[in-house]
Parts: C-alpha cells; structure tokens; sequence
C-alpha cells in the first residue's frame, strides 16, 4: 500500500494535525453517543506517545460556510476529555503561535472546519492556512475520505501525510474484503431501491462470486423477469437495468441469488398476518416483506463455502417484526463462520450496522465500517479522494 501509517512517522515535538470525525449525536447539550469518538482514542494516544501534538480537524453538523453558534465542536470537549483521560483545549480561532505556545502533551481540538467557506471548497489557501498549523498531517477520517476538503484532501498534499489506526483499519479491511480478497466472495446488498445502488451493483458482479440481492431490490428483479410482485416496493421503470445487470452477472460468472421464497402480507406493520410463498404466487394485494426461510437456507450455505462477505443492505423489512427474521437469520450465520474462522466479513452503511446490532451479530464479525457514503463509494469501486492524496511517493 501507497500510503504510510503512524509507525512510519518521525512525531517527537511534532504538531500533528489529525482529521477525525466526530460528528456525534447531540441532545440537551450532551453527546448521546461516543462511538466515533471513542474509535479515534488510539491514534491520539499513539500521536501523544511518540511526543507529538494532536491538533484535531473536525466538521459538525451542515453550517455550509457560516459560524453556528448550536454547531459548535465546543460542545463535543466533555466526551472527548472522557474518552481520552486528559483536558482538551479547546480553540476557535487557530494560528501557529497560539499552537507552538502549548505544552507539548496538549491535545487540541479546532473550531468546526466547515465554519470556512473554503473547507467544502477544498480552497488553496485554505488548505495552506491548515498547513501551517502543524508539521505532519494524520487523515483518520475514512468517513469523510469521499469528500475533496480542504481538511480532507488540500491539506494532506502540503504536509508529510499518513492515514491513522481508525483509517488505516478500515483500509486493510476493506482491501481484505475487495481489494485482494480470499475466495469465493460473497456480497449481500439491500436496501429499498436499485436505483441508488446501481453503480454499486455495476461494480460487484465483476468482483464477486455470488451477489444476494434482498430487500425492496430483489422485488424490482424478481418483477424484471415477469414474476407479479402486487404491491411491494418496486421499481418497474429499472426492469431494463435490472435485466442488463443480470447480463452482466451471467458474463462475469457471478450468481446473482435472489429469493426463493417471500414472506408477504397485506399491510406494513409490525406483527401482520403473513404467509410465505414461492415469488411466482404474491396476490395482487400482498406485499412482499422479508425473504423466506427456504432463502436463508440457501444463502448459509454459500456462508458454508464462502471465504470473503461484504454486507450491505438488509435483506427485509428489518426495523419490524416479524420481518427482521431473514435479515437476523443471515447475520447469525455469518457471525458464527466468522467466529469459526472461516470467513472474512465486512460490513457498512447506517442501516446494515443497525440491523447487524438489532440481530446481536455485529461484534463477531471481522471488520464494521460506520462511514457511510465514503464505504459506499468504495464498494463501488470509486477513488476516495481523502485516500488519494495520502498516497506519496
């Protein structure tokens, strides 16, 4: 890999500016949840055992150039003190004097990027302004690594560059997952709608072995081969693409699986009286909720052969019982192979770790990612732009 990591850095009475995401959940002034500040503890403590300075970058919220007072990171120093056992100093308006006159074990946290017009911008002079703050850039942010800022992309080309232990994980689970995976490769996309998943779809029937289509999706395919899906979730006007995909699977020798059975009922709510049918017999007025037991079956034994699965989507109506069976079903299956050591899962996007938790799978599995478009993007075999520019020759 092009790109360098903390091991590789001279950081001894260093300012270090590190580009994290904390753009936390926030309610009554307090942050309801420190995931994402919890996972960026070990490249600061890294940064501050090897004598450097942190200089957090962060954006919070949507204030598109202008200073929001109720967007402001001040309210995330509390979490961030707690999580990492020591004071964090706090710093609105940033200059290098200020920066060089603080202890050298000072961990400094800077005003919200996005405050400056010039951040989503990737302006010039602001990129440079962020380089003079510190002598080595630390990009820890993979989920913010699709966007070009000036914090994410400008910056990391003026300062010697390394990605942090929270991207630098991500990557080598993403390149363990996609980039160099062990074979056969399993994917699991679902969702409501093919057309936001479309160039994802594009790019894993090259890569992949078998590719699950499940939720609102599988019914825009199942429809694309003349099977009547009543009322469920559709999009007819995709039937074209959705056979192109197909094509496209059957030329790259992917198997595309999509279900056998379905669990329909007349109405979307939980605990409706639902039967489980073959696709070819949903009534005209059923809906089409979760994928059926016959389904899961045939998805764990893939489990059973397969080396390598990426997960993204759920396979039914998981918010709601009794739709979430399938999706839970799945995910037990690959947590155990997991477990067992027979599989490499990775996991990512709001919903898929949602419905992993809701299932109680998502700790065995090998890697869960929490960025959201950045592992989109990624899936879709897009450059990342925040993982471009770490890499430097």
């Amino acid at each position: 890999m092009a790109w360098k990591t903390l091991d590789e850095m001279e950081l001894d009475g260093k300012r270090v500016l590190v580009r994290v995401d904390i753009n936390v959940p926030v309610e009554n002034g307090k942050v309801t949840d420190t995931t994402r500040i919890d996972r960026i503890v070990p490249t600061i403590k890294d940064i501050l055992a090897k004598g450097g300075t942190p200089i957090m970058l962060a954006h919070f919220g949507r204030p598109k150039g202008q200073v929001v007072p109720e967007m402001s990171l001040k309210i995330t120093v509390p979490a961030l003190e707690n999580a990492l056992g020591t004071d964090v100093t706090f710093v609105e308006k940033p200059s290098r004097s200020d920066i060089d006159a603080l202890p050298q074990d000072a961990v400094v946290l800077v005003e919200n990027t996005r405050f400056a017009a010039g951040e989503e911008k990737n302006d010039p002079e602001m990129a440079k302004f962020l380089a003079s703050l510190g002598d080595v850039y630390v990009n820890d942010a993979f989920s913010a690594a699709h966007r070009a800022h000036a914090s994410t992309e400008g910056v990391a080309k003026l300062l010697p560059s390394c990605a942090g232990r929270l991207m630098q994980e991500e990557l080598e689970a993403l390149d363990k997952a996609l980039g160099n995976p062990a074979r056969p490769v399993v994917a699991i996309v679902g969702g409501a709608k093919v057309s936001t998943k479309l160039d994802l779809l594009g790019n894993l029937v090259g890569k992949v072995d078998h590719l699950v289509i499940g939720g609102g999706m599988a019914n825009t395919f199942l429809a694309a081969q003349g099977i009547n899906v009543g009322k469920s979730l559709c999009e007819h006007d995709l039937a074209d693409t959705a056979r192109d995909i197909l094509k496209k699977a059957d030329e790259a020798g992917c198997e595309i699986v999509l279900p056998r059975d379905v669990v329909v009922a007349k109405e979307f709510k939980a605990g409706a009286e639902n039967d489980t049918v073959v696709p070819e017999s949903v009534a005209d007025d059923g809906m089409i909720l979760d994928a059926g037991p016959a389904t899961v079956e045939y998805i764990s034994g893939i489990f059973d052969k397969a080396k390598t699965l990426i997960w993204n989507g759920p396979l039914g109506a998981f918010e709601i019982e009794p739709f979430d069976a399938a999706t839970n079903a799945a995910a037990k299956k690959a947590a155990e192979a997991t477990k067992a050591g027979t599989l490499v899962s990775v996991a990512g996007g709001g919903d898929t770790v949602a419905a992993l938790n809701k299932a109680g799978a998502a700790e065995d599995f090998t890697y869960i990612s929490t960025a959201g478009g950045a592992f989109l993007e990624w899936m879709e075999g897009k450059e990342l732009p925040g993982v471009k520019a770490l890499n430097q020759e």
